[in-house]
């Protein structure tokens, strides 16, 4: 292609349109193993049209700082296995949101997406939010072997029994009906940071929200503080707008039914983007889910 910064995607690429144009259009899941670790690659796009789809991406990797040292003559597998994984949160209730559901012929309907907390095993009674759909897992697998568990990080597949491919779909989420089930949010209140918009937001702006899987749109139904951006701190009660490089607490209500929560129960179903106008224009978290 003569794109020497396109040399390493274009291994995991599949797809006709992205080896031709040289850009990454959906989201590659490859593996290998190392003596020590089961890694799986995810190349995601960057190119500004397909960004919804490097969200779903970025946000299925483990976050871990790695401070550079000199490292003379590792290979890149010796480099892998001294990288110290960080703890995955398997005691917390069940977090699985949905990425895609396939219908299987002579298996049935198969939801995958990335376990983000807790585990799921065959034979757990799980719930689909915000649909309330209540099921048993019959088997999980991940890369076509079977898996007793599915644990946080791990990309799965999982047999459900009488659920239609046509009832559950990316955006929902799976979770334990004994253990903190996920629920529908009929609003909630988040901390935003506005990035890049070019006039002012006040309250009924609606863009898209990508938070986990889900892409919904949302509406800015109240701005209710205007705060510092770095200490936190109230600068303003009740703003009639905000702009670029301002930080708010605002009331967000969902035009269609969506599952999400708080950042400090579970983070990757607390955190979102912002997406309008073809562009990131703010990042936020989660304080205060409401439900229905």
């Amino acid at each position: 292609l003569g794109k020497g910064s396109f040399k390493y995607a274009w291994v995991l690429d599949k797809l006709k349109a992205e080896r031709e144009r040289g850009i990454t259009i959906d989201i590659a899941l490859w593996k290998f193993e190392t003596p020590k670790y089961y890694v799986t690659v995810i190349d995601a796009p960057g190119h500004r049209d397909f960004i919804k789809n490097m969200i779903t991406g970025t946000s299925q990797g483990w976050t871990k700082d790695i401070k550079g040292g000199s490292t003379k003559g590792k290979t890149l597998l010796e480099a892998i296995d001294s990288i110290e994984p960080p703890t995955r949160p398997t005691d917390k209730p069940l977090r699985l949101p949905l990425q895609d559901v396939y219908k299987i012929g002579g298996i049935g309907t198969v939801p995958v997406g990335r376990v983000e907390t807790g585990i799921i095993k065959a034979g757990m009674v799980v719930t689909f939010a915000p649909v309330g759909l209540t099921t048993e897992v019959k088997s999980v697998e991940m890369h076509h072997e079977q898996l007793e568990q599915g644990v946080p990080g791990d990309n799965v597949g999982f047999n459900v029994k009488n659920v239609s491919v046509k009832e559950i779909r990316r955006g929902f989420v799976c979770s334990d009906s004994k253990n903190d089930p996920a629920k529908e949010s009929a609003s909630f209140n988040a901390q935003v940071i506005v990035l890049n918009h070019p006039g002012q937001i006040g309250a009924g702006y609606a863009p898209v929200l990508d938070c986990h899987t889900a892409h919904i749109a949302c509406k800015f139904s109240e701005l209710q503080e205007k705060i510092d951006r770095r200490s936190g701190k109230k600068l303003e009660d009740n703003p009639k707008f905000v702009k670029s490089g301002d930080a708010a607490i605002v009331k967000m209500i969902p035009s269609k039914p969506m599952c999400v929560e708080a950042f400090s129960e579970y983070p990757p179903l607390g955190r979102f983007a912002v997406r309008d106008m073809r562009q990131t224009v703010a990042v936020g978290v989660i304080k205060v889910c409401i439900l229905l």
